[in-house]
């Protein structure tokens, strides 16, 4: 005992590591701590990152609507004033596509008239619309395509919408914006549309006569019917931008 007083003087306490002679010692609870992603925050921050941009993704293409036209269904009819009478008429409708998104407004797709099917419902008059105006020979469709869309579409009832796009007559493109009335009942949908076309302005030839004196003018309405597709589940689409 006095040996180990005076070793205990001399040389201090001696220090035993028992976590290196018997690591079987230490306990769970004297583990050191560890970080639960130590070396991996990048691959964390990818993955989060990853994890938002899939659900933007998908939120975004929950936006697009499509509105299928159904040619059968939908009516197009003119009128044209003149001195004694107005002539009216009707073209039919070729084919309809269009979609858009609810967020931006951003629109594509088109709507085609067939311009071969004009009918005043006299034949001398509907020969010399084709030949001399229309031209429909050489330029058998009348097209629409829209750019954008201004509104919101409510999922039932009523709603009206503005459509900007280009208005495609005669082989030439004129900027047009229609307003456009909208029902949908279930995913059934009619829009109504009217609006001038200033043919003459618009380069097409005018075919008033010495007795017969007909506007420069004539005016279009659509009765457009189809499905409308929308992924969005809420009440009322967003509204997709504002007219600039």
């Amino acid at each position: 005992m006095r040996w180990l007083q005076r070793q205990s003087a001399r040389w201090g306490t001696p220090r035993l590591h028992f976590a290196t002679i018997i690591p079987e010692m230490i306990t769970p609870a004297e583990e050191p701590i560890r970080p639960c992603f130590h070396g991996s925050l990048g691959s964390l921050f990818r993955f989060l990152a990853c994890g938002v941009l899939l659900a933007s993704a998908v939120t975004l293409r929950a936006q697009q609507t499509t509105f299928d036209l159904d040619p059968a269904k939908t009516t197009v009819e003119f009128t044209l004033g003149a001195t004694l009478h107005s002539v009216n008429g009707t073209f039919k409708a070729k084919s309809g596509k269009i979609s858009f998104d609810a967020a931006s407004g951003e629109a594509t797709g088109s709507f085609v008239i067939d311009a071969t099917s004009g009918n005043s419902g006299i034949g001398l008059r509907d020969h010399k619309m084709h030949e001399e105006v229309l031209e429909s020979g050489k330029y058998p469709e009348i097209v629409f395509t829209p750019a954008r869309v201004m509104g919101a579409v409510s999922v039932q009832g009523d709603s009206t919408v503005q459509v900007r796009g280009m208005f495609r007559l005669h082989g030439t493109d004129h900027e047009v914006t229609f307003s456009i009335p909208v029902h949908l009942s279930g995913n059934e949908v009619t829009a109504q549309i009217h609006f001038v076309v200033p043919y003459v302005a618009w380069g097409l030839k005018n075919p008033s006569t010495f007795v017969l004196r007909v506007s420069k003018e004539v005016e279009i309405d659509v009765s457009a019917r189809g499905k409308l597709a929308p992924s969005a589940s809420d009440s009322s689409l967003p509204s997709p931008g504002t007219p600039q």
